[in-house]
């Protein structure tokens, strides 16, 4: 345009900016009101989507008042297409950001959902934000004017001297990808390396895996190397899983009564405890005529791999003091010890508890 600016005009820019602002703030006002109510529901991703939109809603009534106030303002059409080109950038940049938020977020809340437990797989999460950015940074570019197809081009020859220096860094990024694809292992889950490692999955991300003992200290295994490894999942195919107390009892006993004795404390332990399986059918099963006793297996039910050290703890405490009750022995391991000086046999003598020092012994 060619004409002066007038006093017209810059009332009409000026209303047109305030509409957006109050636009952007009445829509931010109304969007806080939905965020705490899609906290109420159980489903976190209309958290995730709300939270995106407070972001890119205002900012697009700002991209629009400041439109409209370009419009009426009697710019030249150099001016009117660099403010133009502006605020399409700032738009773009602006939904990019949420909808990478709103992938990211719905990719997390999925794998949680799917896990069962707080842990998250971070890279799916990165990988979907970064293809969300690129995507976004791709059609700036064209909105600029300026071709991609060159960019496109150059990206293709130096990706291969990019893959051939970071080898270590993409195998473990394509192994992490494997093992969730294969779902071999979630977060959540209880592994077991046969190198020693274990405890819990905490997160799966393109370089690592973290997991997190019992004692509460982090270990954090190279994806490639756990893919080669041998390890053991105690949380799949079934979270469940059982357990073996080994008992011994004297040769003297009844052991139908032992069975019996056995089978009552099982079922006062699995009811009482937490993290026991009262449905699961226990089994006592006689396997051993020891040294100086009569062993026995108990196999109990426990609902997670944790929760079976609380259990053989509280069930050895009451079978142990039942058998005191019913007075069922549980013998000392004993050795026979013969001594002899010169040609002189002393006689035997049976050793259950302590024996003297310097004495020699057998088996």
């Amino acid at each position: 345009m060619n004409r002066a600016l007038t006093v017209d005009d810059l009332l009409l820019a000026g209303i047109a900016l305030a509409a957006g602002l109050l636009l952007a703030f009445l829509s931010r006002g109304l969007l806080r009101w939905l965020a705490k109510h899609a906290k109420r529901t159980r489903w976190s991703g209309d958290d995730v989507v709300v939270d995106a939109l407070r972001t890119v809603v205002p900012w697009a009534a700002l991209a629009g008042g400041a439109a409209s106030a370009a419009a009426v303002l009697p710019l030249t059409r150099t001016v009117q297409h660099h403010t133009n080109q502006c605020l399409q950038v700032l738009l773009i940049f602006a939904v990019t950001v949420s909808a990478a938020r709103v992938v990211a977020g719905l990719v997390q809340s999925v794998t949680q959902s799917r896990s069962g437990v707080a842990g998250s797989a971070t890279i799916f999460v990165n990988i979907t934000r970064v293809l969300v950015l690129a995507i976004g940074f791709l059609v700036v570019l064209q909105t600029l004017g300026i071709s991609i197809a060159p960019l496109l081009t150059a990206l293709g020859v130096g990706g291969l001297a990019v893959a051939l220096a970071l080898q270590d860094t993409l195998a473990n990024l394509f192994a992490g990808v494997h093992i969730l694809a294969s779902k071999t292992v979630q977060p959540g889950d209880y592994i077991q390396l046969s190198s020693g490692e274990e405890g819990y999955v905490v997160d799966i991300n393109w370089r690592q895996t973290t997991v997190r003992q019992l004692s509460n200290n982090l270990v954090v295994i190279p994806n490639g190397q756990l893919a080669k490894t041998n390890m053991t999942n105690y949380t799949r195919p079934e979270q469940r899983l059982t357990i073996l107390v080994q008992v011994g009892v004297a040769y003297d006993s009844d052991l139908d009564h032992v069975e019996r004795i056995t089978h009552e404390v099982i079922a006062e332990t699995m009811t009482e405890i937490t993290g026991a399986v009262p449905e699961h059918e226990p089994a006592i099963r006689f396997h051993t005529f020891g040294d100086s006793r009569i062993g026995f297996t108990v196999i109990l039910g426990v609902g997670e791999f944790s929760d079976q050290f609380r259990i053989k703890h509280e069930f050895i405490k009451r079978l142990h003091r039942r058998y005191r009750e019913e007075g069922i022995r549980i013998p000392a391991p004993a050795r026979t010890v013969a001594l002899q000086q010169g040609a002189v046999v002393i006689p035997q003598q049976r050793v259950t508890d302590e024996m003297p020092s310097g004495l020699p012994h057998t088996d």
